[in-house]
């Protein structure tokens, strides 16, 4: 590649300026080693220091392995040169090597492109404060709802209710705490959406509450509100879905009650949510997910707490805020996506198909 003769790269100026990805630009600009050296020291590595090096390592294994049993790219194909560290020796090769623009280089050009995309993903996913503090903020998140679902050992019914014994408890169909979505996961993810940053990713872990009914639903919702156990100041607005039932057609349907006196059964309730819902008018809040399937109807929110770290009476430690997700289903709703086409195992494979799409393009756009 032959600069202009004001030495602009464009390479270079489109990772600035272009709203382009590093991940989805074809190649990079770097020409030596030394050049290579400090390419990798303003991105946070000193190729002087060794334990900087071993980590780069570690990340280029991840990602061989990520390639081959994830997205399950045939690695026959890779360059030997770029599959044993002894062959390589020195991983600033690929930077270069992943510059290179002559004809008889493409494939080893764009293998060293997809080994970075994956490495560079995998540095985000793991050089956060959940990989460095996952235990500390799982307690502190976690144990409050765990405190406040209880289950019935003669009838082995769950049931939400508040510690003090106040207010009326809320009969649950299940309540689970969503699996910690690994980094490998984390990366999947990061690869599949088009407008996904490492730092964003906002459901590293949640809780979900299965409910008998709609009405139950909206009274979780209500009780994690009054028992503290989430604050709304902290709730990300632009992030929260409800496509269980319009609040505004929910609402009509408590005054509907009210002027019955609240005198229905649960199944007549029930039946007064589908009437008003069948109108065809439903404004749900909904955020574009191509990977989730239409029968996942859902409420989520992204809240966030804080979290403190070393702090005592000598000491205050620090703190910060991390996001947590709650999802609110009823029982319905939960089993048609344990049946349908929302199935979590399709959902992840729609993820999958997508990152390796995307690994293996020399074009797209998003952001880490």
């Amino acid at each position: 590649m032959h600069l202009n003769p004001w030495g602009l790269d464009p390479t270079t100026l489109s990772a600035l300026l272009s709203g382009q990805s590093v991940i989805d630009m074809p190649r990079l600009a770097v020409r030596s080693l030394d050049q290579a050296s400090e390419f990798l020291l303003s991105y946070g590595y000193n190729t002087q220091e060794p334990s900087h090096v071993e980590r780069l390592w570690y990340f280029h294994r991840r990602a061989l392995v990520y390639l081959e049993e994830v997205l399950e790219l045939d690695l026959s194909k890779l360059p030997e040169v770029l599959k044993d560290r002894k062959a390589l020796n020195d991983l600033r090769r690929i930077l270069i090597f992943a510059s290179a623009t002559d004809e008889g280089d493409v494939e080893l050009q764009r293998w060293s492109c997809r080994i970075l995309r994956v490495m560079h993903v995998f540095v985000h996913a793991e050089s956060d404060l959940f990989s460095s503090f996952s235990e500390d903020i799982q307690k502190q998140i976690l144990s409050s709802f765990q405190a406040s679902v209880f289950t019935d050992g003669a009838s082995a019914k769950t049931f939400l209710k508040a510690k003090d014994d106040s207010g009326e408890s809320i009969r649950l169909e299940g309540f689970e705490i969503k699996p910690f979505k690994t980094s490998t996961s984390t990366v999947t993810k990061l690869l599949a959406k088009p407008d996904a940053y490492a730092m964003n990713v906002l459901d590293r872990m949640g809780v979900r509450f299965i409910t008998n009914s709609i009405l139950d639903a909206f009274r979780v919702l209500q009780f994690l509100i009054q028992q503290n156990l989430i604050s709304y100041p902290h709730i990300m607005p632009d992030q929260s879905v409800n496509t269980i039932y319009p609040v505004s057609l929910f609402l009509e349907v408590l005054e509907d009650l009210k002027q019955s006196q609240f005198s229905m059964s649960e199944l007549e309730i029930e039946n007064l949510f589908e009437s008003k819902l069948a109108r065809g008018d439903q404004q749900f809040l909904r955020k574009e997910n191509s990977f989730s399937g239409e029968d996942y109807r859902f409420i989520k929110l992204i809240s966030r707490r804080m979290v403190r770290i070393g702090s005592n009476e000598k000491n205050p430690g620090f703190s910060f805020f991390f996001p947590f997700e709650i999802q609110i289903l009823d029982a319905k709703s939960y089993q048609k996506i344990q049946e349908g086409p929302s199935r979590h195992q399709a959902y992840k494979q729609r993820q999958r198909e997508a990152a390796r799409t995307r690994v293996l393009s020399e074009k797209g756009a998003s952001r880490i």
